[in-house]
């Protein structure tokens, strides 16, 4: 009888400490402890992320130039005399004194310019993310071997970038859309490498877990846009250099902005994923 008591005892507080630990809250994702993860991971895979972003520069600004007209010059050598006096003129105004070969020329290297830097960014999505993995499974990196390994992903993750890319920038016309679909579709590139998903799936639980996690997504987000909006502004005033070297530098900073966006987003994916 006096034996019973004291295993009633270890039962009841067994009960109670596995009622109680199911009650325990998880634990918060901090902001910070994001931060400190992707500013580690970049300082100690910075050559390697560099040589990623200024190869992925290169490609894009060397296939922007092939395809792109072999007259797109004369757009503005001959058309400054005439189009001289645009202070204060909307684009569509300038754009309406052009002759329509110069409107077919502008058309055609604003085509090329778009293609080439989608490629650029499938290129530096593939092969950062794929990059991480690497050294999240312990692997060797190198840049060559990250491209080389992303290269299955690359036709998902071009439709993909292109549907979002082309979804935020008609956003963006109304400026509040597109900030909000960027926050929506940011975990997206992340999703379809690690599940191997479609990208209209992709973008569906993307929009989803963003919003969810709204509090650490739009900080990063919002400075993403803002940088990049530093870097066109800067193209706009670049004029110090010959017009190739200037474009590979500042897509280089552009691809950098780019990358520590992709390292938040990728931890913050992870994290979640083991909530």
């Amino acid at each position: 009888m006096g034996g019973a008591k004291p295993s009633s005892n270890k039962v009841e507080l067994g009960y109670i400490f596995k009622c109680y630990s199911k009650e325990l809250p998880p634990v918060p994702i901090m902001v910070s402890t994001l931060y400190r993860d992707m500013r580690n991971f970049f300082r100690n895979q910075f050559g390697s992320i560099i040589l990623l972003a200024l190869l992925t520069a290169l490609i894009s600004v060397v296939l922007g130039h092939v395809l792109s007209p072999e007259n797109e010059q004369s757009i503005a050598l001959g058309g400054s005399a005439e189009m001289g006096n645009t202070a204060g003129m909307t684009f569509q105004q300038i754009v309406g004194q052009m002759s329509v070969d110069q409107q077919r020329i502008l058309l055609k290297a604003s085509v090329a310019g778009t293609f080439a830097s989608l490629v650029g960014n499938v290129l530096l999505a593939s092969g950062l993310l794929t990059m991480i993995r690497l050294v999240s499974n312990h692997q060797p990196v190198s840049v060559l071997l990250s491209i080389g390994l992303s290269a299955p992903l690359l036709p998902r993750l071009l439709l993909l970038i292109f549907l979002t890319t082309l979804l935020v920038q008609l956003g963006l016309l109304l400026l509040l859309p597109g900030v909000l679909l960027a926050i929506a579709f940011s975990l997206a590139p992340i999703i379809a490498t690690s599940d191997n998903l479609g990208a209209i799936k992709s973008m569906r639980l993307s929009s989803k877990l963003a919003y969810a996690n709204i509090r650490l997504i739009a900080p990063a987000v919002l400075f993403w846009l803002l940088a990049k909006a530093v870097v066109l502004l800067l193209a706009m005033q670049f004029t110090m250099v010959s017009n190739l070297v200037s474009a590979v530098l500042l897509s280089v900073l552009s691809n950098l902005i780019s990358a520590l966006l992709l390292i938040y987003l990728y931890r913050l994916y992870m994290l979640l994923r083991e909530d």
